[in-house]
């Protein structure tokens, strides 16, 4: 049985113009692709399917939240995100997408899978770098911050270093000045 049956469209029966999908996304359609990078997930895709005489496009707009661990203090938390993507299909001799806005379909298809196509949209939209909102406000109090801030080098000590230099290599920079 096809996992992603749910995000198949059938575009043969639909008449030309604008079609409406939506779909309320959470963990288990991640589960699908062996992608556990999120804890939690509540995202809304929206696909709108323009049907055209001879192509179809599509365009996805997703919104929700995932939760992640914050890459800073390892604290889970609520990532907000959204995103945009389109795609246009076409029809010719043999299945191709080796184009990321553009997919070929063999002319005696009927319908689409868009799973794929969410899955990475959605996966590309989450940041590299995840940082705990309270991180950045100073809101956030955890043992790992404390520790952070206690082992973090202060403008002060910098200075007393570059103050304690050796005699000796003002003698050698000397020499360069010399010249």
């Amino acid at each position: 049985m096809n996992k992603t049956k749910e995000y198949l469209i059938p575009f043969v029966g639909l008449k030309q113009g604008k079609h409406h999908f939506e779909y309320q996304l959470s963990n288990a359609f991640f589960e699908i692709f062996d992608y556990d990078e999120f804890d939690n997930s509540d995202i809304k895709v929206n696909v709108v399917l323009e049907k055209k005489s001879t192509m179809l496009e599509l365009a996805f707009q997703h919104q929700g939240t995932v939760r992640v661990l914050c890459d800073v203090t390892s604290e889970e938390f609520d990532l907000p995100i959204e995103g945009s993507m389109k795609l246009i299909v076409r029809f010719g001799e043999e299945f191709n997408n080796d184009n990321e806005e553009l997919l070929i379909v063999p002319f005696g298809e009927f319908e689409i899978d868009i799973a794929q196509y969410i899955y990475e949209m959605i996966v590309l939209s989450v940041p590299l770098k995840r940082v705990h909102p309270g991180v950045a406000d100073g809101s956030l109090k955890t043992e790992t911050l404390d520790i952070l801030n206690e082992l973090k080098v202060s403008e002060t000590k910098q200075e007393e270093k570059e103050e304690n230099i050796d005699p000796r290599w003002d003698k050698l920079k000397q020499l360069l000045t010399d010249k």
